[in-house]
């Protein structure tokens, strides 16, 4: 299997969603080995040692202050993770857990978890091999590591838990076997290591934040779509409008509106004597909402960035400075609240364009379309209720976009008495992306047929593709017929890109 080589420190966004997206193997830069031996021969003395060192020779949370014999060693760290593997609901896919296994390398990789080396390596062979273990979702609330979801991570690594293997869910022991790995013995605080920190919550997050971006490209391409359908005007898109505010996403979304809706006959057919003044914000303001979840979802994108290089667990190993030290990095409040963020941005943009599908429905609204979209209204009813599951679907996500990060919870018998609630803040991204592609799918599907009846008026080149690709899959609604299906499949297309692909013009990308 092809492999990528992940820097700790300095891995991009843009190489993490290209290894998740070809779910190809990890494996650390071998120059940062120094580092992580220099650690783990750190800990391997504290071990050794008479002081008190959390995690390393004590019981763990409200237990630290038990002191644990060094022949104990390998079982309080085997017990840890067994006790912590307390993981409820259904599996994660398999590419979400290959991704937070590539994020913990790089946590490690950092040279201040105190592993041994063999526990990178042990990583990167489940990856290679395809050992990919089943990692409930439900569990974490985002303190002091995902501690549940890495627990049932790291019992694979140690022959435990389940995991999967060649299509096939096995016990751990076994998919290893099966893959020529043999299962790790843990060292001094390896358990610990591999529970403590962010990464199931991160990797959560970040397939999150990039099925978000996507679905606000497709947002860009049927609203520019909807705006020629209801004969809506280019002029809010002036680009000395946005320069004047000056947000970049903004300035990005009127571009990429400019540039679809270049060479729009219908656009063309009624620059003059239009007795409408100006379009509903729906329409009017896309650049200015779309735009604005742009710049949120990118401060969300730096945010996880930095979280997903960074050393998240504890205690951290300081080797320059000779010490260990209990901290909090494994608190994943930066996660939450980019969580937090993603769904807002993704709240917004299906607000607006639920309001856009509301708008080509409406005959009073639409600038001459007929009433629901259907050639004979009465005897047919068009799009009347894809409107209405769009409402539905839009009010869903207002709910979802509550905050996750402010529900904070007491755990661990009042030891770890803030939480994040970063792992269900990243949770819920997924269902919202989906929602959102549904609404966009009904959208492009209204779009598609309010501008069949501007005929024999023609849409831009750009557009054109796009309603090309759209009529290979889906025709035309003549008259009533049974939709579900092919709202799946609208939704499919927008969700698959080939929506976007089809505009052939590049859009706004959520990294430079």
């Amino acid at each position: 299997m092809p492999s990528h080589m992940l820097t700790p420190g300095a891995t991009s966004l843009g190489a993490l969603a290209t290894l998740f997206d070809s779910n190809a193997a990890a494996r650390l830069n071998p120059a940062c080995r120094a580092e992580v031996d220099n650690a783990a021969d750190m800990i391997a003395r504290a071990a050794a040692g008479t002081a008190p060192v959390y995690g390393v020779n004590t019981g763990f949370g409200k237990l630290a202050s038990l002191k644990i014999e060094p022949e104990d060693t390998e079982t309080l760290q085997r017990n840890l993770i067994l006790s912590h593997c307390c993981g409820v609901g259904e599996a994660i896919p398999d590419r979400h857990a290959r991704l937070m296994m590539a994020l913990k390398l790089l946590s490690l990789g950092r040279g201040a978890s105190g592993v041994r080396w063999v526990i990178v390596e042990q990583l990167e062979n489940m990856l290679a091999k395809g050992v990919t273990p089943v990692i409930p979702a439900q569990g974490s609330v985002g303190a002091s590591g995902d501690l549940a979801p890495l627990a049932h991570m790291a019992a694979v690594m140690i022959g435990e838990g389940e995991a999967r293997y060649k299509g096939e869910t096995m016990p751990g022991g076994i998919a290893l076997a099966k893959a020529g790995l043999e299962p790790v013995v843990l060292g001094p605080k390896e358990g610990l290591a591999l529970i403590n920190g962010t990464q199931f919550s991160t990797a959560t997050a970040l397939v999150g934040l990039f099925a978000a971006w996507r679905a606000a490209q497709a947002a860009l391409v049927t609203s520019a779509l909807s705006t020629d359908a209801i004969m809506g005007s280019t002029a809010p898109l002036q680009p000395e409008i946005h320069a004047l505010r000056g947000h970049r996403g903004q300035i990005e979304a009127a571009d990429a509106l400019r540039d679809l809706l270049a060479g729009s006959e219908i656009r063309e057919s009624h620059r003059e004597g239009d007795t409408r003044v100006q379009d509903p914000y729906c329409i009017r303001c896309q650049p200015q909402v779309t735009g604005a979840a742009m710049d949120v979802l990118r401060q969300a994108a730096a945010t996880l960035e930095i979280e997903a290089n960074a050393a998240t667990d504890n205690p951290l190993v300081l080797v320059e400075a000779g010490l260990i030290v209990s901290g909090g990095n494994f608190h994943a409040e930066p996660v939450g609240f980019a969580a937090d963020m993603i769904a807002l941005a993704m709240a917004e943009i299906g607000a607006i364009a639920q309001r856009r599908v509301a708008l080509m429905v409406d005959p009073t609204l639409s600038h001459d379309l007929p009433p629901f979209l259907t050639p004979n209204p009465g005897l047919n009813s068009g799009f009347m209720i894809a409107e209405v599951t769009t409402a539905a679907l839009m009010s869903e996500n207002k709910h979802r976009a509550n905050p996750c990060v402010t529900d904070s919870t007491p755990t661990s018998a009042n030891q770890e008495d803030h939480v994040s609630m970063a792992a269900h803040g990243a949770r819920r991204l997924l269902p919202m992306a989906e929602n959102l592609n549904r609404i966009l799918g009904v959208e492009l599907l209204c779009a598609a047929q309010g501008i069949g009846f501007r005929a024999p008026l023609a849409t831009s080149p750009a557009l054109a593709g796009v309603l090309g690709e759209l009529g290979k899959h889906i025709p035309p609604l003549a008259e009533d017929r049974y939709l579900a299906p092919e709202l799946e499949l609208a939704a499919d297309l927008v969700t698959n890109g080939r929506i976007t692909a089809a505009c052939g013009l590049k859009l706004p990308a959520l990294w430079d």
